[in-house]
């Protein structure tokens, strides 16, 4: 544990509950803030996020099995552990409290010296989590510096992230199909951050060699991301998303459903993208013109067949705001 003062947040409808536990964290290097029911925790939460949260289980106007759901569902609180502190001891309540989100239990009356060190071991955890945090921030910064060498690519990864996940929602893939899409729109051309500006933004035609250094960038992206275990799942776009159906793209010439279905989402929507954005040689192409060459392209052998026509029926939905790449959900 390093000297940084963690945030604790200890919420309990028992006020002598919370100075308990004041006086026996008081040596400890932690500032501790204090609620007395669920919705008041909240209203702290959004002040001030904790690096932990000691909850008791059964209070007024918001129990804590509410609160920690609603926590665990925040992506900005998400990643916070929860300690809930409780009476409540039977293999039911537990249940609930792991369906809810709880990450550790301990039954009153506790132990003084296991609650310190459960305390600490879950800080350590959140530290470790923080850092990692901050290594994907690092390498998505990455990603978006790529795009901003070209001023004709801004806001191509946004839109990406947005049109793949909108695809992912279309074909009802499972969520953690939806974030890998998301996340493989953002970072799918990382590894461009290797290349030199002068083949990058070449006006013109790229001769053969340089078309060959750039064609390096998947394997770099890949490289880049592949340290951190959280993006591993996403490493498959970023390797594969300039394969080709008929096996006429790179790194590895891979052919048909060989290509993750990831990536093959990810190229296309990366081609269509691409077609409808302004460039320096023509001007924006329309829906109607990309799609037109986007099955030609199809018909030629680049695209997955049954991953065209879902993108051409998702252009044409009721829902599909165009603009944004946005599948609305029906209300």
């Amino acid at each position: 544990m390093n000297d940084e003062i963690h945030k604790i947040l200890v919420v309990d409808d028992q006020t002598e509950n919370i100075d308990t536990i004041r006086d026996i964290l008081a040596e400890e290097n932690y500032k501790i803030n204090q609620a007395h029911n669920g919705r008041e925790a909240l209203d702290v939460l959004d002040k001030e996020i904790p690096d932990l949260i000691l909850l008791d289980a059964l209070m007024p106007v918001m129990d804590g099995f509410q609160v920690a759901k609603h926590v665990k569902n925040d992506p900005q609180t998400k990643l916070v552990p929860i300690i809930m502190i409780t009476a409540l001891d039977t293999p039911q309540d537990r249940v609930k409290g792991l369906e809810s989100g709880v990450d550790d239990f301990i039954s009153r009356p506790f132990n003084i010296f296991e609650l310190k060190a459960r305390i600490k071991n879950l800080l350590r955890l959140r530290e470790s989590m923080s850092e990692l945090e901050n290594a994907e921030q690092v390498i998505f910064s990455l990603a978006k510096a790529v795009e901003a060498k070209d001023k004709y690519t801004e806001g191509h990864c946004n839109r990406l992230a947005n049109l793949a996940e909108s695809m992912g929602r279309f074909l009802q893939l499972p969520e953690n199909d939806i974030v890998i899409l998301k996340r493989g729109g953002i970072l799918h051309d990382i590894g461009k951050i290797a290349i030199r500006d002068s083949i990058l933004l070449k006006p013109g035609s790229l001769t053969k060699d340089e078309f060959d250094i750039v064609k390096q960038h998947p394997v770099i992206g890949e490289n880049i991301c592949s340290p951190l275990k959280t993006l591993r799942p996403v490493l498959p776009v970023i390797r594969f998303h300039h394969e080709r159906f008929d096996g006429s793209g790179y790194p590895e010439g891979l052919q048909g459903n060989n290509i993750p279905l990831h990536a093959r989402i990810i190229g296309l929507v990366d081609c269509y993208d691409s077609l409808t954005t302004k460039r320096p040689y023509r001007a924006a192409l329309s829906k109607e013109e990309a799609l037109e060459i986007c099955e030609k392209e199809t018909k030629k052998g680049l695209w997955d067949p049954e991953i065209f026509e879902t993108l051409k029926s998702l252009l044409k939905h009721k829902n599909f705001d165009k603009q944004e790449y946005i599948l609305i959900p029906d209300k």
